[in-house]
Parts: structure tokens; C-alpha cells; sequence
């Protein structure tokens, strides 16, 4: 891990008499692409703007390279924000949107037009000095948005949601882009979303945020298949999570059997949440199974089938390659491995914390 850049410390944040944000604890690294993920109103875009400098907490401090930017305004920190509207100026062709923030820092012609040739290759544009910006596309527009930030050289980069307006192919093509930008830069990258997808296909690191409160922090593998709470299993893709008791370490009590896991460590008949992936459930013969069940529905997802079962009393949402008969009695086997036991929330406080 590259060293630490960015720290925010036992942040709080209110607009009026409603906390955004509460003891909020994060630590960003030079070089990494950390993304602030979670629902509307959960926090996140607040985070962006205090590391921008645009709000300011309520309590707690930011620490920039060691150094205390609390109170710092925004111009004065090394950092830059291509915010989910682009804020292009239309009365100025592609180089002067690009040179708007190099003229104000007083920088020569010279400078200027290298920066813009640099800038514009970066980001696939070349020959576009001269045109209009109302008459690019959305995609287009974005790239200029960030060749803009990009030339001020800033240390870190802020993406408030850049991609949420575009289409899903282009949207698919500028996330592989960014991608690439950044590695060109090395730079740090800090991007608000609320696609789940977005976060995991572009992330070293995800912030999984809900309700002020940070839920948890780690690689887009380990939220996606070691998720620390129901919230973050439910919000990171598609999940049956249900009721269980932990009877004993590897040994869990589901929907009436005791069912084995590789978990340790949550002690002796401990209510739990059992998270189990839909791609992780295998359908197999009623006889074969662990639990036996009717196949209620199935419907064509384009690569995958979701194909809903009852069984034991729960509506199991499974994903297969393969087409089932509706109406069908089945059975269903779950692998040790893919059972994930996560504890329940303690106390009301805590179950406000960390669930929806």
C-alpha cells in the first residue's frame, strides 16, 4: 500500500438540526482509486465536498500530507472536482475550458498550450482544441471535465458521480477510461456512487456508506463476498440473507437444519445473519438436497437465469446459467465455503449504525 495522503478524523456534519454525517474515520493513500459508495442521502457527496473543502465539520479534523486542512478553502488545497454536472463554459471553446484554471494561476502561453495537448491526448480528444462544447457529446463533455482538473496537477482527484447522466455502454467505456487515466497520472481518485457495478469493476478500495455511518472498508472482493453486516450484503449485488444460530464453531441452524460452515469465533447457540450469494446455491435433484423445494418462477436475465424456490419456509433467489421448469420440485445444497455468518447488531444504537 502506497503511504497515507488523506485522513479524516472523527468527523461530524449537520445541515440544520440533521447529522449527515457522525464520527465518520477515513484514510485515503497516495495512488489509490477509493470509492464512497452507498444509497441517496447516506453521506457520501458530503465526504467528497469536505475533502474539496466546499463544507466544512461540525467536529473533527482533515489531515492532508500531515498537514491540518480543516479550515483551508477549497483554491488552496491540492485537490480537484469534476462534479456529475460538468460545469463546461459554453461561451469558451474545448483549450479555453481547459486553460480556464492554468490563467488564473498566471501561467505562461507556452505552458498553457502544452497542457492542453497533454490533456486532450490523455483523454482521447486530440484536434479538439477548437470545439464548441454545447456540441459534444455527454461523454465527450466529461472527458473535458476532467482534461480541466487533470492540468492543474492536483494530487488528488474528486469525481462526484461524472458518469451517473450517460448511457450504459458509454458509461461501461468511460469507467475503464478513468481507470486508465488514473494509472497514467498515478494520482489519487476519490469517486462518489451509487452503482454498485461502477465500484467494484473500478476500485482499489470501497467506503460502503448508509445513513452517516461508514458500514465498511475494504477491496471490491472482500465487501462483495465478506460483507460485515446484512446492510452491505443486501446493497452489494443480489443476497438471501435469513435467521440463523450459530450452535457451535463451522456448525450453523437454518430454516430448521444444522447446516455446516467454515465460520469460527461468533461462540456457542448465537442468533446470527447467513448470507448466501444467489450463484452460490446449486440446484440438484430433491433427494440430493439439503432442503426441498418448488421452483416458483424463472425469469431470463440475458447471461443468467434468476429462478425463485420455496423451500424451508424461505423464498431463495438463485442464479444459474440454465433454465428450470416452473413448477419443478427441486432441491438445493449449499457448499460450507459459501456460507457467510455475520452477527447480528448488539443494540438499537448499533443496529442504526449498521443496517438500513
Amino acid at each position: 500500500m502506497e503511504k497515507e495522503l488523506l485522513r479524516l478524523e472523527h468527523i461530524d456534519k449537520f445541515y440544520g438540526s440533521r447529522q449527515i454525517l457522525e464520527d465518520l474515520n477515513l484514510v485515503i493513500h497516495e495512488n489509490e482509486f477509493l470509492t464512497l459508495l452507498g444509497p441517496s442521502g447516506c453521506g457520501k457527496t458530503t465526504t467528497l465536498r469536505l475533502i474539496g473543502g466546499f463544507e466544512r465539520p461540525d467536529k473533527g479534523r482533515i489531515l492532508f500530507d500531515g498537514q491540518d486542512i480543516t479550515k483551508l478553502p477549497p483554491e488552496r488545497r491540492q485537490v480537484n472536482t469534476v462534479f456529475q454536472k460538468y460545469s463546461l463554459f459554453s461561451n469558451m471553446d474545448v483549450a479555453e475550458n481547459i486553460a480556464f484554471g492554468l490563467k488564473i494561476k498566471g501561467k505562461s502561453a507556452a505552458y498553457i498550450r502544452d497542457k492542453i495537448k497533454y490533456a486532450l491526448k490523455l483523454v482521447n480528444l486530440d484536434g479538439y482544441e477548437h470545439a464548441d462544447v454545447t456540441a459534444l457529446s455527454g461523454g465527450q463533455q466529461q472527458r473535458i471535465a476532467i482534461a480541466r482538473a487533470v492540468v492543474n496537477e492536483p494530487k488528488v482527484l474528486l469525481l462526484d458521480e461524472p458518469l451517473s447522466a450517460l448511457d450504459l455502454k458509454l458509461r461501461q467505456s468511460m469507467q475503464r477510461e478513468l481507470v486508465k487515466i488514473k494509472r497514467e497520472l498515478g494520482i489519487t481518485f476519490v469517486f462518489v456512487t451509487h452503482d454498485q457495478e461502477e465500484a467494484l469493476s473500478m476500485s482499489d478500495t470501497v467506503v460502503v456508506m448508509n445513513q452517516g455511518w461508514v458500514q465498511q472498508i475494504g477491496t471490491p472482493e472482500s465487501v462483495y463476498n465478506e460483507p460485515e453486516n446484512a446492510f452491505v450484503a443486501d446493497f452489494i449485488g443480489d443476497s438471501n440473507i435469513i435467521d440463523g444460530i450459530m450452535v457451535r464453531d463451522k456448525l450453523v441452524h437454518l430454516l430448521g437444519k444444522d447446516i455446516p460452515c467454515i465460520n469460527t469465533g461468533f461462540g456457542k447457540n448465537v442468533p446470527v445473519d447467513v448470507q448466501i450469494r444467489p450463484e452460490d446455491i446449486q440446484i440438484c435433484a430433491p433427494e440430493d438436497g439439503q432442503y426441498r423445494g418448488i421452483i416458483r418462477s424463472v425469469v431470463f436475465k440475458g447471461t443468467v437465469y434468476d429462478i425463485t424456490i420455496e423451500a424451508g419456509g424461505f423464498s431463495w433467489l438463485v442464479q444459474t446459467i440454465t433454465g428450470h421448469e416452473q413448477g419443478r420440485e427441486v432441491g438445493i445444497r449449499l457448499a460450507p465455503a459459501n456460507i457467510q455468518i455475520m452477527a447480528k447488531p448488539a443494540s438499537e444504537d448499533e443496529e442504526a449504525a449498521h443496517d438500513a
